[in-house]
């Protein structure tokens, strides 16, 4: 058997990182926690069974779009890359065009250590031919690579629509940092989900089956267990809108009643119906996306959408400076 090809690079955040941004948070008005943190090894695998639920259309629309165009993607893709695909995850979207792309090495980054890791061990089991280095970091910050990588043509995946949890300026900014971690020449496949009708948006994200609350309140089980919180998470419920003005879905936890919570040595009061925002998910059309990313210095190469106009996939390169 062929000698798995897998290395892994610790970068990750500690519980002092999360204590800090909690408390930071939670300070403010009007209260929010970033949504980074939703994703320790319950919240990866709570998101896993979100993107398989029928009210949750944005995973299976990127999907059956990267299977409708894999052979044009392919083909439009720098040979023989550093594919880096920041927010890796399950690293179930990319197995659709690796093998028919051969890149020279994979880069999947996550900031859930557990959830990624195991991922990239049956990837690299499944896929033998292929040189894995996963890192585990918080992607959400500056984009840093491992040393010793080779220098070879760069391509960033980032699909999911990751890119709508940034307000618009941030978005800028972190499309700044991936166009100078690519350098000229670079290639950006990125997943947007675009504008559309307000009660499939509310939908997606207010799920029949509940899995999406399950999801959000897991973020207080995880400040329990993580830094010593003390909340009741019978006294708290899933919230979740689409802001039409900001053109953004809201995630919150809503408090059911008058509260205090305590973490560590702070004690912070509630007010009934009082929120945390945990999440927002902006949605573009394909001109604002490709205005934003020209804005970057991102040169628009293609466009793939699929039939229904409910997501888009974007292929971008970096201009020559």
């Amino acid at each position: 058997m062929p000698e798995q090809k897998i290395h892994f690079h610790d970068m990750h955040s500690t519980a002092n990182d999360l204590l800090e941004d909690v408390i930071t948070g939670l300070g403010k008005s009007p209260r929010s926690i970033p949504p980074k943190y939703f994703y320790d090894e319950q919240g990866s695998q709570l998101f896993d069974r979100i993107t398989q639920l029928e009210d949750y259309y944005p995973a299976r629309t990127e999907i059956s779009i990267l299977q409708k165009y894999k052979q044009d993607i392919v083909q439009s893709l720098n040979k023989h890359c550093l594919l880096i695909e920041p927010g890796g995850g399950s690293c179930s979207k990319v197995r659709i065009f690796i093998n028919d792309l051969q890149p020279g090495m994979y880069v999947p980054m996550d900031i859930s250590k557990q959830h990624m890791l195991a991922s990239a061990k049956q990837m690299s089991k499944q896929m033998s031919w292929l040189d894995i280095h996963a890192v585990c970091n918080d992607f959400t910050l500056k984009l840093k690579l491992p040393d010793g990588l080779p220098d070879a043509a760069r391509v960033v995946f980032f699909p999911g629509s990751s890119i709508g949890n940034f307000q618009p300026s941030a978005a800028l900014q972190y499309l700044l940092d991936i166009s100078n971690l690519l350098g000229n020449g670079g290639q950006l496949l990125i997943g947007v989900d675009l504008k559309k009708d307000k009660n499939i948006l509310e939908r997606a994200y207010n799920d029949s089956e509940g899995v999406t609350a399950e999801f959000n309140l897991n973020l207080l089980t995880r400040l329990n267990n993580e830094i010593s919180a003390d909340f009741d998470l019978q006294t708290w419920s899933h919230y979740s809108f689409y802001n039409s003005e900001q053109s953004r879905i809201e995630m919150h936890l809503q408090s059911m009643c008058d509260q205090v919570v305590n973490i560590g040595d702070h004690e912070f009061y509630f007010a009934e119906n009082e929120k945390i925002h945990t999440e927002n998910s902006y949605k573009y059309t394909v001109e604002e996306f490709q205005l934003l990313g020209l804005e970057a210095g991102l040169q628009v190469d293609k466009v793939w959408v699929d039939d229904g106009k409910l997501f888009s996939i974007h292929l971008f390169t970096v201009k020559t400076k």
